[in-house]
């Protein structure tokens, strides 16, 4: 199960989970934060007591989850959930979020001996801590012997769960109800509106995976991105605004996503994907023209005429200097006019080092074809 630190309940009764069934949740107990214990290298402790008293809420799952991995993509959408509805940022390292996994095995579909695993603080512990006790499971039945419903820790430096205290039955929990507040059935409240709810709320992670799948075509790593950074989401669907031509959208997103550090004004990078497009540049001078504007600023034209980054096109031009490439290598030549088509990449590569990276390699190439033939 999942503890998220607030009071405020989710919205809905089942969460997406990206490629997976949506997992059902069995209750939303409202309880209290008491203290948090920090262990040190020297086997001593820090317990801090500063969010004694807050609100917690935790989330209880039905057992319909069957793998690590399948727990590991639950917790991170289960975040990216509470962070689009602006409930907590849930960051596990600051303790806004926890995941205690209760853990069992069987061969034949029934609920096996459950054992809880806590101190699970990130999300790889959690695919680690469930693929270690399940494995401890069935080394222990295999054996013969059996599972002890305990609760366990989780040893992060030594990636293996060691035995706190043992449970028998759902009492030993010490859960009572508080007399003085009432079972509360939230959707029988007539002032409510759950329905009224639902159409408020803002658009959610499954849902902005599949707009980035529809209306840009982008591929699956970049939608990621982009679902779970929302500053980067909203500049790239920036650009797209203003790009408006679906085949560029995934040749923007690929300089986004592996060029930019920091952003530069929408229109300055659009003006740089489509003098990609239109050949104005190459992929080499592309990347050294953004690392400028992220530096420096100024206009992106401007910059790639006083640098020298702009391609060289001009037939004539390159002609000229494609004819004294063929003067001085006789030897690839030769090759590539028996036959050997690395010897024209050869060639194009010493084009490319004649005009300092700013020739066309296509134009090149073409000229190379031409005049070999």
């Amino acid at each position: 199960h999942l503890e998220e630190d607030t009071a405020r309940s989710l919205h809905n009764s089942q969460s997406p989970i990206s490629n997976l069934q949506s997992i059902s949740n069995d209750q939303f107990p409202k309880d209290g934060e008491t203290l948090k214990i920090a262990k040190l290298k020297n086997e001593n402790s820090l317990v801090d007591f500063n969010r004694a008293g807050v609100p917690l809420m935790e989330l209880v799952t039905e057992p319909v989850i069957h793998t690590a991995l399948e727990a590991g993509n639950f917790a991170r959408e289960l975040q990216l959930l509470l962070k689009y509805l602006d409930i907590s940022e849930a960051n596990m390292e600051k303790g806004e979020m926890r995941v205690e996994a209760n853990i069992s095995v069987s061969k034949d579909g029934t609920l096996g001996t459950k054992v809880e695993v806590k101190n699970i603080n990130s999300f790889k512990a959690v695919e680690k801590a469930i693929a270690f006790e399940a494995l401890r499971h069935i080394e222990l039945l295999e054996k013969g012997e059996s599972v002890v419903q305990e609760t366990r820790g989780w040893n992060e430096n030594k990636e293996e769960t060691f035995s706190q205290r043992l449970k028998e039955e759902s009492h030993d929990y010490r859960y009572f109800p508080d007399p003085d507040l009432p079972k509360l059935l939230i959707s029988e409240i007539p002032e409510f509106g759950i329905e009224k709810l639902k159409s408020s709320l803002p658009i959610l992670p499954s849902e902005k995976r599949e707009s980035y799948k529809n209306s840009f075509g982008l591929k699956d790593a970049d939608i990621e991105i982009y679902v779970k950074d929302l500053m980067w989401g909203d500049y790239f669907e920036s650009v797209a605004k203003l790009l408006d031509n679906k085949d560029l959208y995934q040749l923007a997103s690929n300089y986004i996503t592996s060029d930019l550090k920091s952003t530069i004004p929408p229109e300055h990078f659009v003006e740089v994907v489509k003098m990609i497009d239109s050949g104005e540049i190459s992929s080499r001078g592309a990347k050294d023209l953004l690392k400028t504007l992220q530096e420096e600023g100024g206009e992106p034209k401007k910059i790639a005429e006083e640098r020298d980054l702009l391609q060289k096109s001009n037939v004539d031009e390159l002609k000229i200097i494609v004819k004294e490439i063929i003067d001085t290598n006789k030897v690839a030549v030769e090759e590539y006019k028996n036959g050997k088509i690395a010897s024209l990449q050869f060639l194009v590569g010493q084009g490319m080092k004649a005009t300092k990276g700013s020739g066309n390699p296509q134009v090149l190439k073409s000229l190379f074809e031409e005049l070999l033939k």
